[in-house]
């Protein structure tokens, strides 16, 4: 069944209530009745059609939500799953970076030193080897990554992907693509 066809089920009124009723434990017509407060005639033509619908089935004379239909209808009409691009040739690496990164931006700094300089080479290669770079120009490029661009860029020199000298940063190490 397809999740929209489910949810129209459930949209009208007297179904949902009857619905409910079968999944807090009324067995019977006459307790969905009781517990609901709707007319016999409303119960059972809801029941038909929750019946028809996969939703309620009758096993030994008692009435039974059939959970599983919803399971079911997401399985068979989920949408196909995102394929990011890899974010690295290297599958491990790429693997790192999905788990720290969405949408360009870093989401929490790893805490493991190995990952955390996979997170760093990838930043580094944002930055032209063999180009200077003012503080303020480092400090755009950061920001676009992480908010706490001044600590991007302490873990940048200190992992020797960057160089600084009176305020000029540049590229000093990581993955160069020739």
């Amino acid at each position: 069944m397809r999740p929209d066809a489910l949810c129209g089920l459930l949209a009208e009124p007297d179904r949902l209530t009857v619905f409910a009723a079968v999944v807090l434990g009324a067995a019977t017509p006459s307790e969905v009745a009781a517990r609901t407060g709707l007319a016999a005639r409303q119960v059972v033509v809801a029941l038909r059609r929750l019946e028809q619908g996969g939703l309620v089935v009758t096993v030994d004379g008692r009435l039974v939500v059939e959970a599983d239909a919803f399971k079911e209808a997401v399985r068979e009409h989920a949408p196909p799953p995102i394929v990011e691009d890899d974010l690295d040739p290297d599958r491990a690496k790429a693997a790192v970076l999905r788990v720290f990164l969405r949408d360009g931006r870093i989401v929490r700094l790893p805490a493991a030193r190995g990952k955390r300089r996979v997170l760093l080479e990838h930043i580094a290669a944002a930055f032209e080897p063999g180009v200077r770079y003012p503080e303020r120009a480092v400090d755009a490029i950061l920001r676009a990554w992480y908010d706490d661009h001044a600590t991007l860029r302490r873990m940048l020199i200190d992992e020797s992907l960057m160089s600084r000298e009176d305020g000029i940063y540049w590229r000093s190490g990581g993955y160069v693509e020739v």
